[in-house]
């Protein structure tokens, strides 16, 4: 199948002063009907521009399409409770149809620290407490008991990637994780992180998910570089429009995949 294309849902922002927000029903069934692989939503509980609940906003795309990869790109596991971020993540595997990815970050930096101190969580014990969470969140999804807390229904654990670029990030990928996700690396960095990452992974051999891929010149190239090195999906970053960005989406994923 070649490198699957995804894009961003329209309901977050780039920039405080220059909202990317639209329908996300029309959103979503336009992506499926022009025939992309995927729709994402961002995370955060306060971020530095406007930005919607990220559950919700996938239930949404999720009821209006049939077909279509739903995903978080990425959830901030540390700002919820463990038991509730699977509560989520269950429900929304069975009201989709097990059309589920679940991205995992430890959250941008440049958002600054107000949604964790929000949330009450101490912005330092992010990573600790994103890697207590994916060590049980697996069995809490699937309806299985966790010490004293057991999920009902249980629901099939949706594939797994974990983001980030640093050496932690790499480990917790390795241990935990389906698949790893960057932004905006060429195809020699990712090359490059993926190789690390498979050392530590047991015998998995994890894909990458590119996010802001770097397609200047020729797109097709270097969609084939990046499948070469180890991608597996692409998602294509907002311009404003998110109806025309579709649109070249889609071109760009006929004319790579045939």
């Amino acid at each position: 199948m070649g490198v699957e294309i995804g894009v961003i849902l329209p309901t977050s922002s780039p920039e405080a002063g220059r909202a990317i927000l639209g329908d996300v029903r029309d959103s979503a069934r336009y992506a499926e009907e022009v025939g992309l692989d995927s729709v994402w939503s961002t995370d955060h509980l306060i971020a530095s521009a406007p930005m919607l609940d990220s559950s919700v906003v996938l239930a949404t795309a999720a009821a209006v399409t049939e077909r279509i990869t739903i995903g978080y790109n990425v959830m901030l596991l540390a700002l919820r409770p463990v038991a509730w971020a699977a509560k989520q993540v269950s429900t929304l595997q069975l009201v989709s149809g097990n059309r589920l990815v679940l991205g995992v970050g430890t959250g941008n930096p440049a958002h600054g620290d107000v949604g964790w101190r929000a949330a009450g969580v101490e912005f330092s014990e992010r990573g600790r407490l994103t890697d207590e969470a994916l060590a049980v969140l697996p069995d809490l999804i699937a309806g299985k008991p966790v010490a004293d807390i057991q999920i009902s229904p249980g629901a099939t654990v949706p594939p797994i990637f974990v983001a980030g670029g640093g050496a932690r990030a790499h480990r917790r990928a390795a241990k935990y994780a389906d698949g790893w996700a960057t932004i905006a690396q060429s195809p020699d960095e990712v090359r490059a992180n993926l190789e690390q990452i498979n050392a530590l992974a047991n015998g998995k051999q994890l894909k990458a998910t590119v996010v802001a891929p770097q397609l200047q010149g020729d797109p097709i190239a270097q969609l084939a570089e990046y499948e070469a090195a180890g991608v597996g999906r692409v998602i294509l970053p907002p311009t404003g429009d998110w109806r025309r960005d579709y649109d070249q989406a889609a071109e760009l994923r006929t004319r790579y995949q045939g």
